[in-house]
């Protein structure tokens, strides 16, 4: 089953040209910077690093590496690191390598792991003389403008799709409904203090984690720890049968109290795919009970607490 995401397929043909024509206008801007300070043959170079952004901004805007901290950091840092393998190490069979292994850790230690910065690492080294003959200046022109260029442009597409709203903080997480139910399990420090024992970089955010967890939750014991809550990513259904079903996902909860609105999708029953939005109180006396797709057939979650793991 292909699910509903913002009333678009998630990974379906729209998705797509979305991603595609964020990183074409982010690309044509970088391209445009970067042949004015480099020159064609330079900004070809700089600009391979910066398409690989563009493939994680506009193809998984949420994920931890796109986020704006990693892009700005792992470029800049990573920039100021070449320059200097550049200046200081005169033979490139060792200026290059060390350059990208020196990004690699000041990155991690930073907590700014972007890919594409070992690329834009390894060309200040690589580059030739147009690169080589701006010095620290490569960082801030091209290297830091063509970065802001690919956030502005990420933002700019990315805003306009409730889920895809980039940078990941401005997704709407506000619970139109607070809950009366005993805490999660397992909260986001929870997480958070999992990772850091782990020891090593993982590609997700906390909440993302803890999101992941409440939904395996529920596919394997169809039951709901938040009964009280309408929840942005989840799916809710009038109680009726056959024909006269009908199920929503909600992609976005905003306002509090009387206030408060609804954007769902449909994805089952008459309207599917249709996005609307009504209030906290249409959408409450709608929805009966909250509802799983498991084993190719809608299925009731259960409102009663979670099991603890052990």
């Amino acid at each position: 089953m292909n699910f509903i995401r913002g009333g678009v397929e998630a990974g379906g043909h729209a998705e797509k040209i979305i991603s595609g024509i964020g990183g074409f206008i982010g690309i044509l801007l970088a391209m445009w910077v970067s042949q004015h300070y480099l020159g064609t043959q330079g900004a070809a170079l700089l600009v391979a690093s910066m398409g690989a952004s563009a493939v994680l901004l506009f193809a998984v805007p949420n994920g931890a590496l796109s986020q704006p901290w990693p892009l700005m950091g792992g470029h800049v840092f990573s920039a100021l690191i070449g320059v200097s393998c550049a200046q200081l190490v005169p033979d490139m069979l060792i200026a290059a390598p060390l350059a990208v292994a020196l990004a690699i850790a000041l990155m991690y230690y930073l907590r700014c792991i972007h890919p594409p910065g070992g690329a834009t690492a390894i060309t200040a080294v690589i580059g030739g003389a147009q690169v080589h003959d701006l010095g620290f200046q490569f960082v801030l022109t091209p290297v830091l403008i063509n970065a802001l260029i690919l956030l502005l442009a990420a933002i700019a597409v990315n805003y306009a799709f409730p889920w895809r709203r980039y940078p990941a903080r401005l997704q709407k997480t506000v619970k139109a409904v607070q809950s009366n139910s005993n805490d999660h399990p397992l909260g986001q420090a929870d997480f958070r203090y999992a990772l850091d024992e782990i020891g090593t970089y993982v590609d997700i955010r906390e909440e993302d984690l803890l999101r992941l967890y409440r939904l395996a939750c529920k596919h394997a014991w169809q039951l709901s720890d938040l009964p009280d809550v309408i929840t942005p990513g989840f799916y809710y259904s009038n109680g009726e049968t056959g024909d006269s079903l009908s199920v929503r996902r909600v992609i976005e909860c905003s306002g509090t109290g009387t206030d408060a609105l609804i954007t769902f999708t449909v994805v089952a029953g008459e309207g599917v795919g249709a996005v609307k939005t009504m209030t906290l109180a249409e959408f409450t006396g709608w929805q009966r009970y909250e509802v799983i797709f498991k084993n190719g057939e809608w299925h009731r979650i259960r409102q009663a607490s979670m099991p603890n793991l052990h």
